[in-house]
Parts: structure tokens; sequence; C-alpha cells
């Protein structure tokens, strides 16, 4: 799970632990959130720091994960992730790269190691990537973060057929607004918090919960027909409810 210590992917680990996983939780900077999550796990879950856009660290990240879990990831969730608001003509290239780095190359070099592994070992397994409804509808100011959801889109799908015949499956998990810390300072402001409950249709913020066990199903034997599509979970937000 890269981006596994906090929001979705402290969510998630936690749901896949509880249906037998043995979890590898992904993080980058400060260890407390990652370290407190696997003690909060127990047996069977470890910590491993790594830049998911640098190739080398995914590299031994992925060696240490078969090391410590005892054989090679069959599941994978690329769920790091980056976002900030620049107007095309304010952005800078090193937040252009910086977003589509974490974002859209990290998650292909997170999804490469995990098939070479599988493919070596001849097993089948599951590449979920963490999405957005920011795949489909475009976010102003966001330019770089559409970017990588929407080239994350067909990347997936095509990589699904590359992986399909060696059982291996690639799903994208598109969530709309979730109430997670990186949307703590919307949240905080009614006003904004208001705006951003009028484009979804059911009227709330989704949970962290609610995408995990999204992950976990697509992730399980009775998803095993699914590959190369994308399940928004958004409340209805890309109907685009405001649009008439």
């Amino acid at each position: 799970m890269t981006g596994g210590a906090t929001g979705i992917g402290r969510s998630t680990c936690t749901r896949l632990a509880a249906e037998g996983a043995s979890v590898a939780v992904n993080y980058v900077g400060d260890s407390a959130p990652a370290d407190s999550l696997v003690g909060e796990l127990g047996g069977g879950a470890v910590a491993l720091e790594a830049d998911v856009s640098n190739e080398e660290q995914v590299v031994a990240m992925f060696e240490r994960a078969r090391d410590e879990l005892g054989g090679p990831v069959d599941l994978l969730v690329n769920n790091a992730g980056v976002e900030k608001p620049f107007k095309l003509v304010d952005m800078p290239l090193e937040e252009w790269n910086k977003v589509i780095g974490v974002n859209l190359t990290g998650a292909f070099l997170c999804a490469r190691e995990a098939a070479r592994g599988m493919t070596s070992a001849g097993a089948h397994g599951v590449i979920v990537n963490v999405s957005s409804v920011h795949e489909q509808i475009p976010w102003e100011q966001f330019g770089h973060y559409c970017a990588s959801k929407g080239g994350m889109k067909l990347w997936a799908q095509t990589v699904a057929k590359e992986l399909a015949p060696a059982g291996i499956r690639v799903v994208n998990i598109a969530p709309g607004a979730i109430a997670t810390p990186i949307n703590k300072d919307v949240l905080a402001d009614p006003q904004q918090k208001h705006q951003v409950e009028a484009e979804i249709p059911l009227g709330r913020w989704g949970k962290p919960e609610e995408i995990a066990g999204a992950i976990a199903w697509l992730a399980s034997d009775d998803a095993d027909y699914v590959t190369g599509t994308t399940l928004f979970v958004d409340g209805g937000m890309t109907t685009y409810p405001r649009f008439i």
C-alpha cells in the first residue's frame, strides 16, 4: 500500500489486514504514522519507507517487502498522491514534475515491480490504482493532478490487457470528495464544505472506510472478472449534478 500511513491508505491497510492480508505500509518522511499503524495491525505488517517516484527506492522497497512478507507482493494498491493548486501561467515546472512523478510515474514504477514479482513466481494478483473523479472531471488550477489521473486511466487499461494472460488484474478506483486529512481545510470551512456537498447527489462527503471497502472488494475473488476499468466511488459526483 503506497501512501499507506494516513487517510484512504490507512483505512485500507486496516481493512485488508482484517481480511487476512499481510500488509506493507509505504510512507515517505515522518515514520510515526506508519509505525503506529503497524503497531495497531500487529504481526504480518511492516512499514517501508520509499519515495515512489524514485526507481531505486521502489525496487529496494519491493525486495524488502518480499523478504519481510515471505513472498512476492500479490496485491499492490497504488495510493500515494500529491496535489497543490497553480494556474497554468503560474505553475513552476518542478511542481508539475512532482505531481506527475508521484501520482503517475510512481504508480508505473510500483506496478512494474509488482508485475515482475508476480510473473516470475507464476502467481496471479491484483493491482489497484487509486485514481480520482478527476480522471474524468476537469479541475481548474489542478491541471497537473488531472493530467496524472487522466494518464493513469489509459495506462491502467493498457497494462490490464498486457497482464491479463498472466492472471493479473489491473483496476482503478476513483474516489470523489472523501473526508481525509488532505481536505481538512475545506472541511473546516462551512461555506467551502457546503459548496463541495452541492456537487454530490448523495449530499455528503465520503468516508475513507467506504473507499477501503471498495478496494477490498476489487482485490477479492468476488471481483475476479473485473479488469481494465474504473470503479467510481463518488456519491454520484460524476453525474455532474449542477450541469443543466
